[in-house]
């Protein structure tokens, strides 16, 4: 018997699953190979990781976007931490992994990066890609938080191995 597979919930259908394809399609015409960032932000105080739902994916995740031509895996991640938590770096992030991201494409590639050095200047106000945000114990995660992002939690945290894919 097969096992339902926990990311189908987590798949995009109708127009945001076309227009996320049409986004990514124009950039493996622009560009062959995509990378992409991801910022794991844990807030040692209260033993919390910031995390995002957007309005166009289901489930919650980290915050992080696509990394831009002429910039940087860091300036990408600083100013997607920007633009979708209010959350400025106060010292360097550390990589702690890379991963193929076969959902997305055969091309595209994430970092994975911890942030627990950070500002935030003011709380994520909902926007047209940010549905909502926050800071959530690790103990109560909120429901709907995607595979991946369970995976990355748990690869920092537990101690699971990394593994090579998203």
């Amino acid at each position: 018997m097969m096992r339902p597979d926990p990311e189908q919930a987590f798949r995009q259908t109708g127009w945001p699953g076309l227009r996320a394809r049409l986004f990514h399609l124009y950039f493996v015409v622009r560009r062959p190979m995509t990378l992409g960032v991801r910022g794991l932000i844990h807030d040692r105080t209260s033993n919390s990781v910031f995390l995002i739902r957007h309005t166009y994916v289901p489930g919650w995740q980290l915050p992080g976007g696509g990394v831009e031509l002429g910039e940087t895996m860091i300036e990408a991640l600083a100013r997607e931490l920007s633009e979708e938590g209010n959350i400025a770096l106060t010292a360097p992030p550390v990589l702690k992994s890379m991963h193929f991201n076969r959902r997305a494409s055969r091309r595209d590639h994430v970092g994975l990066y911890l942030v627990e050095q950070f500002n935030q200047t003011a709380p994520k106000q909902p926007d047209r890609e940010v549905a909502a945000a926050g800071f959530f114990p690790l103990d109560r995660l909120p429901e709907g938080t995607t595979p991946a992002t369970l995976r990355r939690i748990a690869e920092i945290f537990s101690g699971a191995a990394a593994s090579p894919f998203w």
